[in-house]
């Protein structure tokens, strides 16, 4: 992805934060060995300021969706607190292979990560630290295999692959995801079903919270429209 592409992914724009549509499979950051990554991007979306914006928060490299950046070192210390106090009211969508019986719930389940020789994953641990999840059905579609369910997620905790290690543990995996999917590592060139959608943050007192939404990538229409999503 090119700069100019990135800048033309921004949603909102003030004088403290920007809100982008992170595309899927690019990472917020480089991992231990390089690559490519949005952060290399940052210098472009300065926007007369004179340092690139940082990061307010992450997504998953194949998550896409609204993806908040703070423009300097304030602004960032301020995004940083009302995240961390739960502030910040997030909503995904999601497509599960299954589905929850009932149309709506809440999921508390403790978390903690697991690491292993050949890598980490994120596991239910009574001893893990608090998670919790509200979910409520948008659509169903039939399938040969049970169908999938698409799913409006708010996660009211922070917690590292939280939306993913939830609806596997309920038995409905998000569909596509190589991790906690029912078939581990190769999903079939299925790309992982689980977009940022809405994000809304209450950075001005005397305002209404800044709400943007992000509208879902193409790989996700396909399963969506056949769960009923209309645009």
């Amino acid at each position: 992805m090119k700069a100019e592409e990135l800048q033309a992914r921004v949603l909102h724009r003030d004088g403290l934060m920007l809100i982008i549509d992170k595309p899927a499979g690019l990472p917020c950051h480089a991992g231990p060995k390089g690559g490519p990554n949005l952060e290399a991007l940052f210098d472009g979306l300065r926007f007369g300021l004179p340092k690139p914006p940082s990061l307010a928060h992450r997504l998953d490299r194949d998550t896409s969706g609204c993806l908040v950046l703070g423009r300097h070192r304030k602004a960032l210390a301020k995004l940083g607190r009302l995240f961390s106090s739960g502030g910040i009211d997030k909503t995904y969508w999601a497509v599960v292979e299954g589905g929850p019986a009932e149309e709506a719930g809440h999921i508390d389940r403790p978390l903690s990560k697991l690491n292993k020789k050949s890598g980490w994953k994120m596991v239910v641990d009574p001893e893990g630290q608090p998670s919790q999840t509200d979910f409520r059905v948008l659509g169903r579609a039939d399938g040969p295999n049970g169908g999938v369910t698409w799913l409006e997620l708010k996660p009211l905790t922070g917690r590292t692959h939280q939306l993913r290690i939830h609806c596997s543990s309920m038995g409905w995996p998000i569909l596509g995801d190589p991790v906690y999917g029912p078939i581990v590592g190769d999903t079939g060139g299925v790309p992982l079903h689980l977009h940022a959608r809405a994000v809304s943050v209450p950075l001005y007192p005397k305002r209404d919270p800044v709400s943007v939404t992000a509208e879902p990538p193409a790989h996700m229409l396909k399963a969506l429209r056949a769960c009923g999503y209309t645009n």
